[in-house]
């Protein structure tokens, strides 16, 4: 039993060991597993700690960015485009608010970027949206379509009422925008001068295009700080724009809207291509009205043809004709091979040069220089061209500025047709003197009679009212002697027996000249005219000069003198009665009388 004793005694102690053994085991254990934890969670925290030093310390501004893109936006003030306006203030060219309708196709269609699907589109708002439009609701679910754009427009500067539509409809992801339209109050009557811009306001035709940058303004600009329901909390930021300048023209629009009227019903009346006429002021070279038929509206040009676009007074260069024959004669007065009491032999009333005919209607005999102008004489200014040096021929009519711009700088001015030659053959120097072998612009043959009218001196043309000095300064191209001979001898012309009674004013003594010329085809001349009536008035203090051209009249009548001519008096007589030009002096216009033009060029 003592043995017994022994051995549970023994075994107990044994057991005692092995549990002190284990107990010594145990805590090494879990120390080593809580080191290892402790040391994961440190490597966590330092990680965490160190992306956040990398983050905020390193390279904060990339944080910032993501922060800043989130609330910050930049919102831009509505800017509107310059004001153009005629010389008393009319307007001619204003900005009008107006409305953009554009989608965000994402949220249009409900796209889930997880699954890649989309919801399907309201189709009954969508199909009043388009009717109200006037598209195809097919159309606008096509531009709608791909969920991963972000914007588009549907309709560009739509009305308010539409607007007001569309917003009540509260189609989701169909919003407004703000932007302005161009408005053309004065519509076709001064189309071709203004011009007009496109969708996004920029200018692409006439003034509009000319002044572009001028009258396109930048907007103010505000950054502001927005919470997350799209408040603004915050003003960062503010930036002020440059304003838009405004336009004011040397137009004059009671003088434009009754040329444009004037020639219109010319155009219609004699069946004519179109027509176009310039109003010059002589003393300033500043333009009143410049008109073309046909014309367009700018309001509304969805079914406006190419060629009703074109400025036809500044582009289309012509073959002048007998309005071209004053200058052989101031060519002869200014070199002294003639002077004013000079007589001219024309008889038999045809000669040959260089193998070709130069004659006119009929013999008309010993012709002073008054009566060469007035007969419209081929022979007379024929005869004085080439008494002229050939050089100084050329001069002449370089002078006169036929050759080169006017100085308006307009777009899609022409300088006219010259072949400048080495040798001149004595039949092309006549054929010149009549206004044949050169092509001008109405503009053009506009500025030449100014030049005459303002005693020799040419100015540089304007359309825009500047108190700056002009680029071109005026330069004296004929004598004041010799250009105050020639207005009293295209005085005739509007006088008993002239090519151009027509023309006449009442109250007013008129100086002009006709010109009818056939229009060119391949291998020579065809069947069509030109018809030109260029003048000034009034002679005693010559203030205006009008020139009208009537572009292949379809009627009977096909004279200058019968279609141009009339349409001239029209538009002179209510331009000089419009600036209040008083009359010539009643002793002066006693002896004019209304008789029957000559059948001349």
């Amino acid at each position: 039993m003592a043995a017994n004793a022994n051995r549970r005694s023994t075994v107990k102690r044994g057991s005692s060991k092995d549990r002190q053994a284990k107990q010594n085991i145990s805590p090494m254990l879990m120390q080593w597993r809580f080191l290892t934890v402790l040391f994961s969670v440190f490597l966590v925290f330092f990680a965490l700690a160190t992306r956040a030093a990398y983050i905020q310390v390193i390279e904060p501004d990339v944080l910032i960015q993501q922060g800043d893109n989130r609330t910050i936006r930049v919102r831009d003030n509505p800017s509107y485009r310059g004001l153009i306006t005629d010389r008393h203030g009319e307007q001619l060219a204003v900005s009008v608010p107006s409305k953009a309708i554009w989608a965000d196709p994402k949220v249009v269609n409900a796209y889930d970027s997880e699954t890649d699907t989309t919801e399907p589109l309201d189709e009954r708002r969508f199909q009043a949206l388009a009717k109200v439009l006037g598209r195809d609701v097919e159309s606008l679910y096509k531009k709608v379509s791909n969920p991963k754009r972000r914007f588009v427009y549907i309709q560009r500067q739509v009305t308010p009422a539409m607007a007001k539509y569309v917003e009540e409809l509260a189609i989701p992801g169909v919003y407004l925008r703000n932007e302005s339209k161009r408005y053309y109050p004065t519509g076709e009557v001064s189309a071709h001068v203004i011009g007009f811009t496109n969708v996004d306001d920029k200018g692409i035709e006439g003034i509009e295009k000319l002044y572009n940058d001028w009258l396109t303004g930048t907007p103010d600009k505000r950054k502001i700080r927005r919470d997350a329901k799209g408040r603004q909390v915050e003003i960062i930021e503010q930036q002020e724009g440059e304003k838009a300048g405004d336009l004011t023209l040397t137009i004059d629009q009671r003088i434009q809207a009754l040329a444009y009227r004037e020639i219109k019903e010319a155009t219609l009346y004699y069946k004519a291509a179109s027509a176009s006429v310039v109003v010059v002021d002589v003393h300033t070279g500043e333009i009143l009205a410049i008109a073309n038929t046909p014309s367009y509206n700018p309001n509304n040009r969805k079914t406006v043809s190419n060629h009703r676009l074109r400025n036809r007074a500044i582009t289309d260069a012509f073959e002048p004709g007998s309005s071209l024959k004053p200058l052989a004669v101031l060519a002869a007065l200014e070199y002294g091979t003639a002077q004013t009491d000079t007589i001219i032999d024309t008889s038999p009333g045809w000669m040959r040069l260089g193998g070709s005919r130069v004659e006119d209607p009929r013999n008309y005999g010993k012709l002073s220089l008054q009566e060469i102008i007035k007969k419209s004489s081929n022979m007379g200014t024929s005869k004085l061209a080439l008494s002229v040096d050939k050089n100084f021929l050329m001069d002449i009519y370089y002078n006169m500025g036929l050759m080169s711009d006017t100085g308006t700088n307009m777009v899609g001015e022409s300088n006219g047709i010259f072949h400048e030659r080495s040798r001149w053959s004595e039949h092309e120097l006549s054929s010149l003197s009549f206004g044949y072998n050169i092509s001008v612009t109405t503009i053009q043959l506009a500025r030449m009679y100014a030049t005459i009218a303002n005693g020799g001196v040419k100015m540089p043309l304007s359309i825009i009212k500047s108190d700056e000095q002009a680029l071109e300064l005026p330069e004296r191209v004929i004598s004041p002697v010799n250009a105050q001979a020639i207005i009293e001898m295209m005085e005739s012309v509007t006088q008993e027996g002239g090519s151009g009674i027509k023309a006449r004013v009442p109250g007013y003594r008129v100086a002009g000249k006709t010109g009818t010329s056939r229009k060119a085809v391949a291998g020579g001349y065809g069947e069509e005219y030109v018809n030109i009536f260029a003048g000034i008035a009034p002679v005693s203090d010559p203030q205006i000069a009008v020139v009208v051209l009537i572009n292949e009249p379809g009627g009977d009548l096909y004279h200058s003198g019968d279609t141009a001519a009339p349409t001239f008096s029209a538009i002179m007589s209510g331009t000089l009665q419009m600036l209040n030009v008083p009359p010539d002096d009643d002793s002066t216009i006693a002896n004019m009388f209304v008789g029957g033009p000559d059948d001349v060029q």
